[in-house]
Protein backbone atom coordinates (compact mmCIF):
# COMPACT_ATOMS: atom_id res chain seq x y z
CA UNK A 1 0.00 0.00 0.00
CA UNK A 2 1.40 3.71 -0.98
CA UNK A 3 1.47 6.55 1.00
CA UNK A 4 -0.18 8.26 -1.95
CA UNK A 5 -3.14 6.28 -1.85
CA UNK A 6 -5.14 7.63 1.28
CA UNK A 7 -4.51 11.50 -0.61
CA UNK A 8 -6.33 10.43 -3.88
CA UNK A 9 -9.23 8.23 -2.01
CA UNK A 10 -9.61 11.78 0.53
CA UNK A 11 -9.54 14.16 -2.80
CA UNK A 12 -12.26 11.88 -4.50
CA UNK A 13 -14.40 12.03 -1.90
CA UNK A 14 -13.83 15.66 -1.58
CA UNK A 15 -14.53 16.25 -5.30
CA UNK A 16 -17.74 13.99 -5.10
CA UNK A 17 -19.42 16.26 -1.92
CA UNK A 18 -18.90 19.64 -4.05
CA UNK A 19 -20.33 17.94 -7.25
CA UNK A 20 -23.73 16.65 -5.21
CA UNK A 21 -23.89 19.80 -3.26
CA UNK A 22 -23.64 21.47 -6.99
CA UNK A 23 -25.91 19.52 -8.11
CA UNK A 24 -28.35 19.97 -5.32
CA UNK A 25 -28.06 23.50 -5.82
CA UNK A 26 -29.07 23.54 -9.16
CA UNK A 27 -32.04 20.93 -8.88
CA UNK A 28 -33.04 23.39 -6.21
CA UNK A 29 -32.82 26.14 -8.37
CA UNK A 30 -35.43 24.14 -11.04
CA UNK A 31 -37.48 23.38 -8.51
CA UNK A 32 -38.36 27.31 -7.24
CA UNK A 33 -41.95 28.17 -8.22
CA UNK A 34 -41.23 31.78 -9.86
CA UNK A 35 -38.15 33.47 -11.26
CA UNK A 36 -37.54 36.30 -9.27
CA UNK A 37 -38.81 39.51 -10.51
CA UNK A 38 -36.87 41.74 -12.63
CA UNK A 39 -35.57 45.23 -10.65
CA UNK A 40 -37.56 48.34 -12.26
CA UNK A 41 -35.69 50.15 -14.04
CA UNK A 42 -38.18 53.23 -14.84
CA UNK A 43 -36.75 55.43 -12.25
CA UNK A 44 -33.23 55.02 -14.26
CA UNK A 45 -35.00 57.22 -17.52
CA UNK A 46 -33.96 60.97 -16.10
CA UNK A 47 -30.24 59.32 -16.76
CA UNK A 48 -31.24 59.29 -20.78
CA UNK A 49 -33.97 62.24 -21.09
CA UNK A 50 -32.30 64.98 -22.99
CA UNK A 51 -34.27 67.42 -21.54
CA UNK A 52 -32.28 67.27 -18.09
CA UNK A 53 -29.08 69.31 -18.14
CA UNK A 54 -25.83 69.41 -16.06
CA UNK A 55 -25.20 72.88 -14.11
CA UNK A 56 -21.57 71.72 -14.16
CA UNK A 57 -20.21 73.18 -17.60
CA UNK A 58 -17.85 71.28 -19.92
CA UNK A 59 -13.79 72.12 -18.41
CA UNK A 60 -11.25 71.37 -20.95
CA UNK A 61 -8.82 68.75 -19.63
CA UNK A 62 -6.02 70.32 -21.71
CA UNK A 63 -6.44 73.87 -20.27
CA UNK A 64 -3.50 75.44 -19.27
CA UNK A 65 -1.13 72.33 -20.81
CA UNK A 66 2.87 74.36 -21.32
CA UNK A 67 4.19 71.44 -23.97
CA UNK A 68 8.01 70.51 -22.33
CA UNK A 69 9.59 68.85 -24.65
CA UNK A 70 13.49 67.23 -24.78
CA UNK A 71 15.59 69.69 -24.39
CA UNK A 72 19.12 67.67 -24.60
CA UNK A 73 21.89 67.39 -22.08
CA UNK A 74 23.01 69.98 -19.78
CA UNK A 75 25.73 70.21 -17.86
CA UNK A 76 24.01 69.11 -13.95
CA UNK A 77 25.49 71.91 -12.05
CA UNK A 78 23.79 74.71 -13.67
CA UNK A 79 20.21 72.67 -14.05
CA UNK A 80 21.02 72.35 -9.87
CA UNK A 81 21.57 75.62 -9.47
CA UNK A 82 18.34 76.74 -11.71
CA UNK A 83 15.84 74.51 -9.22
CA UNK A 84 17.49 75.58 -6.29
CA UNK A 85 15.17 77.17 -4.06
CA UNK A 86 16.65 80.90 -3.32
CA UNK A 87 15.72 80.70 -7.65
Amino acid sequence: MSVREPDVHHQVIIMKIHLSMGASALALGACANAPAPLPDVTAQQAVTNTAVSSPVPYQDPLAGYTYRGPTGPRDWRSVNQEQSEGN
